[in-house]
């Protein structure tokens, strides 16, 4: 996730995350109360994909067949967005202490097959595979804008405040691609895109810099893992200061990279590591040891370390690698997002 981890068959995509949010070490103080939304994919095919609200050290509410893959979630102010990618559908709920206030508001993408998203300037931005766009939904209208058309399958998206990144993972054909677009989003322009390595995935923006987690495939669809490091301080794309490292096949669980503690680090090996500022990966560094098999996706929140495993399990660890709670959930955990009712 989301921002995911994708496992691809000859005949068929069915949607694998080893990515996104937090889920729950719950605690309130006085009035305050803490929120985490867990997306459970569900079954490729069914509708049965659903999200699991927890909240007290429990789960407090569960949305039952939300659609066909859930795919990621986005909390933004009191809201939380939920893109259905096989059902191709954008869903908004309020958000209150008690959970999401149903039924909710659901938006049709008209078949475009939605994955990741971000709100810039009170609009939503979000990737679309089969139709290769970046849309872009108004907030205060529900009315989608002109789309932002893109060469390949766009995934991640990120913004920095100035500019919005976007990570197209693959081409048309499901060969690997190797493009990160920035977009202005005063004018919904593409002005620069640069070559940072096969599959671009997984995005985070650090101060200046813009790190990458890919991963991509061979003839036989084997996965294998790398990440860069662009500085985005350049306008020109020829002055782009891009640095690649390639890993092989097998050490993280589709690299997805995250920040904890202010620290870039990438998932692997059952849990997350440190990324060095060379791109090596700090093993010493590991936190988690779950069966790398089951791991389904992993995020960071605050000081904690959230894993959603292949078994329909969430798994909250301290930062010392201790298991602080684990939560039975739905099919493939593989997003999670984070809510308070305190504001800053």
């Amino acid at each position: 996730m989301k921002k995911q981890f994708l496992l691809i068959t000859f005949l068929f995509l069915s949607f694998i995350s080893c990515e996104k949010e937090d889920v729950g070490y719950i605690e309130e103080q006085g009035q305050s109360v803490e929120l985490v939304f867990v997306a459970n994919e569900g079954k490729f095919g069914s509708s049965n994909g659903s999200i699991s609200v927890v909240g007290k050290n429990k789960i407090i509410q569960t949305i039952e067949n939300v659609g066909d893959v859930v795919q990621s979630l986005l909390v933004h102010n009191d809201k939380l967005f939920v893109s259905i990618n096989n059902s191709h559908k954008i869903k908004i709920y309020d958000i209150t202490a008690n959970g999401l206030l149903l039924p909710g508001i659901e938006i049709d993408t008209n078949a475009s097959s939605p994955r990741e998203m971000v709100v810039v300037n009170n609009k939503l931005y979000f990737t679309n595979w089969n139709t290769q766009d970046v849309k872009i939904l108004n907030l205060f209208t529900y009315d989608f804008e002109t789309p932002i058309k893109v060469n390949g399958l766009p995934e991640s998206i990120v913004y920095n405040g100035e500019n919005i990144f976007v990570g197209i993972m693959m081409n048309q054909d499901y060969s690997d691609a190797s493009t990160v677009l920035k977009i202005n989003p005063q004018t919904n322009n593409i002005v620069s895109n640069f070559e940072v390595g096969k599959g671009p995935t997984s995005l985070l923006v650090m101060d200046k810099e813009l790190l990458i987690a890919r991963t991509y495939y061979d003839e036989n669809w084997n996965a294998f893992y790398g990440t860069s490091v662009v500085d985005i301080t350049f306008d020109n794309v020829s002055s782009e200061s891009i640095t690649i490292m390639n890993y092989g096949t097998g050490v993280v669980c589709g690299g997805s990279i995250h920040s904890f503690k202010n620290v870039p680090y990438l998932s692997y090996l059952g849990g997350i590591a440190k990324l060095e500022k060379d791109l090596t990966i700090n093993e010493a560094s590991l936190i988690g040891d779950t069966d790398n098999l089951n791991v389904y996706s992993v995020e960071t929140i605050k000081d904690k370390l959230y894993i959603g495993t292949f078994d329909g399990y969430v798994k909250i660890l301290s930062a010392d690698g201790i298991e602080l709670n684990k939560y039975k959930v739905g099919d493939f955990p593989g997003d999670f997002e984070y809510w308070t009712n305190i504001k800053k």
